[in-house]
């Protein structure tokens, strides 16, 4: 955990450079019992507003200092259960407070000797961006840190480019109620989770008038159980001890996985 630590609050790995942020192949189309939802822009989706992306102007206070303090940043990122080996996903990953920490993690040596640097290490995290400005500070980051196993993807705002059937897991943090196509968004995550993958979602606690950040930008349990459903998800954890924010993990309604109901 204190390396953990290390990685949030200095950004600092012990590995390689970046890929180009070109988009992965992503399935065009579904099965014919789900298919790719024809979705225009929304202001409002079941029954709230659709809250406006952060600017990669604002970039600076995804890594102010106290953010672990205030929302124990380092707790929730142990629960994730990131694995050596696994290819996850930091999708609205902004500048890389997340994903530099997730690539130490999955972060595993390939034992198979193929000759090419670029293939020694398994594991990888895709980390989206809408913003190549975000993805450009990402770049920098990573750069000063030596990481090989991130690839940064630009997203577009109705498709995350991930590949099908291949991803872990997917981590939203705080970005999903900003989606102004939150349909097609859960429609392509969904298709690019292998059947026992999972999406972490974080977002700050509508419940709860003591967490200081603006009712537009927080989402009740019972809202995101109810899009979440709607798109074909399954609750199926979720960890309730952090200081601002919801932590549910979904899956598939069709994994293995089996279902919960949220406390």
């Amino acid at each position: 955990m204190c390396l953990v630590a290390v990685a949030f609050s200095a950004c600092l790995l012990n590995h390689g450079d970046a890929h180009a942020d070109k988009p992965l192949t992503a399935p065009e189309t579904s099965a014919e019992s789900n298919p790719r939802p024809k979705e225009k822009a929304r202001k409002t989706y079941m029954g709230r507003i659709v809250a406006q992306p952060m600017s990669h102007l604002g970039a600076s206070w995804l890594i102010r200092p106290e953010r672990n303090d205030e929302e124990s940043a380092v707790e929730a990122f142990g629960q994730l259960g990131i694995r050596p080996g696994m290819t996850v996903v930091d999708l609205g990953c902004g500048n890389g407070f997340w994903t530099l920490p997730m690539a130490k993690a999955c972060r595993a040596e390939n034992t198979d000797d193929t000759g090419d640097e670029h293939d020694k290490w398994t594991g990888q995290v895709l980390a989206v961006d809408i913003q190549r400005e975000m993805l450009a500070k990402l770049r920098q980051n990573m750069l000063r840190a030596g990481v090989t196993n991130i690839q940064p993807i630009l997203g577009k705002v109705d498709d995350p480019r991930l590949p099908a059937g291949e991803v872990d897991l997917v981590l939203l943090v705080d970005v999903y109620h900003e989606f102004s196509h939150p349909q097609s968004m859960l429609w392509s995550i969904r298709e690019s989770l292998k059947p026992e993958g999972v999406i972490a979602l974080l977002e700050y606690r509508a419940e709860d008038p003591d967490v200081p950040i603006k009712p537009l930008h927080k989402m009740s349990k019972h809202q995101i159980m109810k899009e979440y459903t709607a798109s074909k998800f399954k609750l199926v954890r979720e960890y309730n001890d952090l200081p601002w924010q919801h932590l549910m993990f979904f899956a598939r309604d069709d994994s293995p996985l089996p279902a919960i109901e949220p406390k």
